[in-house]
């Protein structure tokens, strides 16, 4: 009796601590943790749709349109209805069957960078035409989840021609979301990768609009519980002249190198061309990894804008810095004279002039005139490196000219100090030898040596060069004696008018600047002429480098000139 009495206490005593145990889950999932999964149920019936913002329209100065917004398809849906292998697998096949290569591992790496949440609708296959869109819909198989929304593209209607300028947009990468979730943005989301699309990425970009759906347990809408609508971006109006561009391009097409036009007064770019060129159009609608690599590895580099990130020796266009420098420290005057025999002897080293014969004796405006190396070597010596340095550094050589596109470069201004910093050697005289005439230690991309001609012709100014109209900043006075630099102008002006750059005056307009040859260890010398115009009231300056261009006089020179007489006379 006393053996089944403990039997019947603990089953008792069981069945009270089944009661404790239930009544305490119930406390916990009701009570305790109700808040949360109300939440969780909540949310089970809730679709977040999120709508991309049209971006902002880019346009040249003359409302030429630049960069614009079409209208695409994309196939959407949401984490929660892709979840396996096998649905993945049935999409795919699916997609394939109408001529839309997408593979699971594809589907699966959209499904990864988008899935922030399994209520949120993601972007499965994008850039869809209409034909396609209504085709994938019609086939009785394509999943009743997925559902098609209509969304902008991107297009670029001049193509190759303003690559350069207005580089691409492209879906945000896993690295850029890192840093751009907290301004809103969300995988799928395109942003400006290069150019003008990503100098101004926050102008352009618009605000998204976004729907909160209430669903049934299938995933059909009940009702829309709130929304907000897509905000384009603003658009931009840029200083760029396509006429001025489309000629450009064209001068340059068949060479390496850059052809830029600019306002001397404000810096607005009237034309900005590099050679070769890229179209960023597949690049906005998507590229495959092996069309990626090969553009990348192309030994051309299409994608590098040397207008602004090609760093060449000045060559002979830096005489006209030499000079301004050495007669601001009157170490030369409009009477000095010097004599050129083909050459120059400093201690074991002979220093050949362009003109082995000689040029006899010249003052500075015949040393420009005739690109005299002997005058402009013996002008650097008396002048010396230090104050060199002092001027070169007035007219900001070796900084960033502050244009407005990503990926520009310095160049180099060279110094005694940075010479013993990098080699660990002292400066000599035929490094100012090498500097006069712009060879050796100093480095100057395009953008730089035509900020260098715009404040010669504008009278001592230091204008930012810009492309966004509302980019203009007020130039930086240098500082310049007026009849000192009336010398060099003059100098400039003898260079096409009677010199070696005659060929850039045969169109029409006169025509100030200098040539240049500058020495290539790959190859042929690059070629190069920096010029404005017209001579008594300068507008535009235009500079041409011309990669294994040979001669400045020959090759860069007319580009020059056909440029500047496009822009005058249009």
């Amino acid at each position: 009796m006393e053996i089944l009495d403990s039997r019947l206490k603990f089953i008792l005593y069981m069945i009270i601590l089944s009661f404790i145990i239930l009544i305490t889950g119930l406390y916990l999932c009701q009570i305790y943790h109700g808040d949360e999964y109300v939440s969780l149920a909540y949310s089970n019936r809730l679709r977040l749709i999120r709508y991309s913002a049209p971006r902002g329209e880019i346009f040249d100065r003359n409302g030429v349109p630049l960069a614009v917004n079409e209208t695409t398809f994309s196939i959407m849906g949401y984490p929660l209805d892709l979840n396996t292998d096998e649905k993945l697998e049935k999409l795919s096949n699916i997609l394939k069957r109408h001529g839309i290569p997408m593979s699971v591992d594809d589907l699966k790496k959209t499904v990864k960078q988008q899935r922030l949440a399994p209520y949120r609708v993601m972007k499965i296959v994008p850039n869809l035409t209409m034909a396609q869109m209504a085709d994938l819909v019609a086939d009785f198989e394509f999943p009743k989840e997925l559902f098609p929304m209509s969304i902008w593209r991107r297009t670029y209607p001049a193509g190759n021609i303003v690559a350069n300028i207005l580089g691409y947009v492209s879906e945000i990468s896993e690295k850029e979301l890192e840093s751009y979730t907290e301004k809103g943005y969300v995988g799928g989301d395109l942003i400006g990768k290069t150019g003008i699309e990503r100098s101004y990425e926050e102008i352009l970009r618009g605000t998204p609009g976004q729907e909160a759906l209430e669903v049934d347990a299938r995933g059909r809408k009940v009702r829309v519980l709130n929304s907000r609508e897509a905000t384009k971006g603003d658009d931009l109006k840029l200083t760029l002249d396509m006429g001025a561009q489309r000629l450009a391009v064209s001068l340059i097409k068949n060479h390496k190198g850059a052809l830029i036009a600019m306002d001397v007064n404000t810096g607005a770019i009237m034309a900005l061309a590099s050679s070769p060129v890229y179209d960023n159009n597949p690049l906005t609608w998507g590229v495959s990894g092996r069309e990626w690599v090969d553009i990348i590895n192309n030994p051309d580099r299409p994608m590098l804008d040397r207008a602004i990130a090609g760093v060449y020796p000045p060559a002979s266009t830096f005489k006209a810095f030499m000079s301004i420098a050495a007669l601001e420290e009157n170490s030369i005057n409009e009477l000095t004279r010097y004599s050129c025999h083909g050459g120059l002897r400093i201690g074991s080293h002979f220093f050949k002039c362009w003109k082995h014969s000689g040029h006899g004796s010249l003052n500075v405006t015949g040393g420009l005139q005739h690109s005299c190396d002997v005058f402009f070597y013996q002008t650097g010596l008396k002048t010396g490196i230090d104050k060199l340095v002092k001027w070169g550094k007035k007219f900001h050589f070796g900084e960033l000219t502050g244009i407005d596109l990503p990926g520009e470069r310095a160049g180099l201004l060279a110094s005694p100090e940075w010479k013993m910093r990098r080699f660990k050697t002292n400066w000599v005289n035929g490094d100012t030898v090498n500097y006069s005439i712009g060879q050796g230690y100093v480095l100057m991309t395009p953008i730089q040596i035509a900020r260098l001609y715009a404040a010669i012709a504008n009278g001592g100014k230091m204008v930012t060069p810009h492309l966004n109209q509302a980019g203009y900043k007020k130039p930086e006075t240098i500082g310049l004696n007026s009849e000192k630099l009336e010398i060099v102008q003059k100098g400039l002006d003898y260079v096409v008018s009677r010199g070696t750059g005659a060929r850039a005056g045969r169109f029409g307009v006169s025509i100030a600047g200098k040539t240049g040859t500058a020495q290539n260890s790959q190859g042929a010398d690059h070629a190069l002429f920096a010029g404005y115009a017209p001579v008594d009231e300068p507008k535009y300056v235009a500079v041409a480098v011309v990669e294994a261009g040979r001669s400045g006089s020959g090759t860069a020179a007319p580009m020059v000139g056909q440029l500047l007489a496009h822009l005058l006379t249009h």
